[in-house]
C-alpha cells in the first residue's frame, strides 16, 4: 500500500510530520494555529509526547481542556473524548495515575457521539483495544476491536495506524503461541514505521520483532532498537530491551 502518514490541518502538515516522527512534539505543537480542529490536533500531539516520554502530562491535560473547550460539533466532541480516553489510558498503563473509569467513560462518550461509518472510528477502536488489552486483561474484545480498527486503517489507507494495530494484533497472536503470525505482524508494523518515517517508533518495532526472531537475528535487532532509543534520549520510556 502507499503510506500514508496521519491527516494535518495546517500549511505545514509535512513539517508537523517530521517534527512529530523524531519525537519534536512541542516544536509540533506550535506550528500549529488556534481553530478548533488545530487545537485537538495540539493535543493529541501532546498526549503522544507524554506517552512516549512520561513527561509533560500537565501540558497535555491543558491542552486537551483548551481543545474541549473549543468543540463545535459531535465529530469534535468525539475526536476531543477519544484523545481524553487515550490521555487517561497513557496515564494508567505508565502507573502515573489510575484513571481507567475516566478512559472507559470517554471512550463510550466517545463511540455514542459518532457515526458508524465516521473516518475517526478505527482510532477510537484501537484505543478502546488498548483498554481491553492492557489494563483489562480481556484478550478476546481487544483482538475484536484492533481488527475492527486494521479494518478501518486499510480501507482509509492510514500506514500509520496500521503499524500499531499489525503490532497489537501480533503480540495477541504471540500470547496465543502463534509465533509466525506474531513475526509478520511484528514485521508489518516495522515496515510501515520504516515506509513512513516514524522514526521514534522504529525501536520499539524491532525489539517486538526480536521477541519472536531465532537468536542471531534478534540479537541484531535488539543491538539497532538500543541505537536508536539512545539516539532519542531513550524514548519511548516504557522500551524494555533485555
Amino acid at each position: 500500500m502507499t503510506a500514508h502518514v496521519p491527516e494535518q490541518r495546517t500549511a505545514d502538515a509535512g513539517r508537523i510530520w517530521l517534527l512529530r516522527s523524531r519525537g519534536c512534539w512541542q516544536a509540533a505543537a506550535e506550528l500549529l494555529d488556534g481553530d478548533a480542529g488545530s487545537a485537538l490536533e495540539r493535543a493529541e500531539l501532546l498526549i503522544e509526547a507524554a506517552f512516549f516520554t512520561g513527561q509533560g502530562w500537565d501540558d497535555a491535560e491543558t491542552a486537551l481542556r483548551a481543545a474541549e473547550a473549543a468543540v463545535r460539533d459531535n465529530h469534535e466532541r468525539a475526536a476531543a473524548a477519544c484523545a481524553r480516553g487515550f490521555l487517561a489510558y497513557a496515564a494508567t498503563v505508565l502507573k502515573v495515575h489510575d484513571r481507567l473509569d475516566e478512559a472507559q467513560a470517554a471512550l463510550g462518550r466517545a463511540s455514542a457521539l459518532l457515526a458508524p461509518e465516521d473516518p475517526a472510528r478505527p482510532l477510537l477502536d484501537f484505543r478502546r483495544g488498548l483498554i481491553a488489552h492492557a489494563l483489562m486483561g480481556d484478550a478476546t474484545s481487544a483482538r475484536a476491536a484492533y481488527r475492527r480498527a486494521h479494518a478501518g486503517a486499510e480501507q482509509q489507507q492510514d500506514a500509520h495506524l496500521l503499524s500499531y494495530t499489525w503490532r497489537h494484533l501480533a503480540a495477541i497472536a504471540q500470547e496465543d503461541g502463534n509465533v509466525a503470525g506474531a513475526r509478520h505482524g511484528y514485521a508489518e508494523s516495522l515496515r510501515l514505521r520504516e515506509q513512513t518515517g516514524f522514526a521514534v517508533g522504529i525501536a520499539p518495532a524491532l525489539a517486538a520483532l526480536a521477541d519472536v526472531s531465532p537468536a542471531a537475528e534478534a540479537a541484531q535487532l535488539r543491538a539497532e532498537a538500543r541505537r536508536l532509543a539512545r539516539a532519542f534520549a531513550d524514548t519511548p520510556v516504557w522500551l524494555t530491551l533485555d
